[in-house]
């Protein structure tokens, strides 16, 4: 324990945050392929579906993601008359909604909006949800490197020609231009473009046959270019993907008009899984259309760093029992030798004298009233 101490001040004082960055890509493969349902975990409540990386009754598995979906009592579907689970997709919707978007000026849950401009605009009231594990976000996904591609052939088929043509979500530009008015955080605007498989092409409204990079007009968002069609919030892991990218515009969607279903299977299009079919059931259906699924993580790393100085006439003296040696310093040849001592470590001490922590050095550092030391110290938390 020392019993020589010196005060730091302002001055002897740094703090920085360093972002460390991984890239966590997930395939279609593990999540619908790989390894049949071993890995997919339902439950007896019905109301989300897990996702691991290998099967889920194995000590290896890590969880990847939930997955679920809803509608709000306000949309077309809740008025249906053939529904399974109504209540349960309201109530995922609301507390998601409760949760990401928070509540009016009137104590109203607020609905997912669009464009994240909450005052108006065009709202998501049938959605997919994606909660990602921490075990993948970290601290929050990296805004600009979530992309997501879906099969969006009319009738799905366990083949892979359900891939031949695809559609790409990406939060395009989110580093530069992404909202912070949620309870959760930020989060940004997922767009759609169109993905190239076989030369065959996803067409979307009154962008013929898409493939390559968003241009200006698009990465403003015009209507009619890269449409928006969900939310992604960075801290919280959630992706929000409206139901309205498996269907045509006959039916309020973006896909080209055709004379197939536009939907999950060939029997149920998008909206009628989410009224007739069990939340499990959509589940794998959207699952199963899931081609490729990419992000970086991000771990905020804080530090403090401690500049100690020690100046030439400040610790020379060593208060270690063996440094004496019959009331003799034991460095010491002649009475006129100055005093030396050897830093081997440095303590960093509360105001009231409780060691809080302790940077070893690597050698020790020889101190005498001719030099100076300064140790730099860094605290990472």
């Amino acid at each position: 324990m020392a019993t020589t101490y010196k005060s730091l001040s302002t001055n002897d004082i740094v703090t920085t945050k360093t972002l460390l960055h991984e890239a966590i890509p997930i395939t279609g493969t593990i999540l619908s392929g790989t390894y049949g349902t071993n890995n997919i975990k339902n439950y007896t409540h019905g109301m989300f579906q897990s996702v691991y990386d290998y099967p889920h009754l194995s000590s290896s598995a890590n969880h990847i993601f939930d997955i679920t979906m809803g509608f709000h009592v306000s949309s077309s579907l809740s008025s249906s008359s053939n529904w399974t689970q109504q209540s349960k997709k309201n109530n995922v919707y609301n507390q998601m909604a409760q949760v990401l978007m928070g509540y009016d000026e009137n104590g109203v849950v607020r609905r997912f909006d669009e464009d994240g401009n909450l005052s108006g605009g065009s709202k998501m009231d049938n959605v997919h949800f994606f909660n990602f594990a921490r075990l993948l976000t970290k601290d929050e996904i990296k805004k600009g490197s979530f992309v997501l591609e879906l099969g969006v052939n009319d009738a799905y088929a366990t083949d892979n020609t359900t891939f031949t043509e695809r559609i790409k979500l990406s939060d395009y530009n989110s580093q530069n231009d992404y909202r912070v008015n949620s309870p959760a955080g930020d989060y940004g605007i997922l767009y759609a473009s169109s993905s190239l498989v076989l030369g065959a092409t996803a067409n979307l409204e009154n962008e013929g046959t898409l493939g390559s990079a968003f241009n200006s007009t698009a990465a403003a968002g015009v209507s009619g270019h890269n449409p928006k069609v969900g939310l992604i919030f960075y801290q919280a892991g959630i992706a929000v993907i409206t139901s309205s990218v498996f269907l045509d515009l006959a039916d309020s969607g973006m896909l080209a008009n055709s004379t197939g279903t536009n939907g999950f299977n060939a029997t149920q299009n998008a909206h009628e899984l989410f009224v007739s079919g069990a939340v499990s059931a959509s589940c794998d259906a959207l699952r199963n259309r899931i081609y490729n699924l990419s992000f970086n993580n991000t771990t905020e790393l804080n530090s403090s760093v401690y500049f100690c100085r020690a100046h030439h006439n400040e610790f020379n003296y060593s208060t270690n029992p063996t440094y004496l040696n019959a009331s003799k310093l034991v460095v010491k040849n002649n009475a006129s030798d100055s005093p030396v001592s050897y830093a081997t470590a440095v303590g960093l001490y509360s105001a009231d004298n409780e060691l809080l922590a302790m940077a070893k050095l690597s050698e020790p550092l020889k101190k005498d009233p001719s030099n100076e030391l300064t140790l730099r110290v860094r605290l990472d938390y």
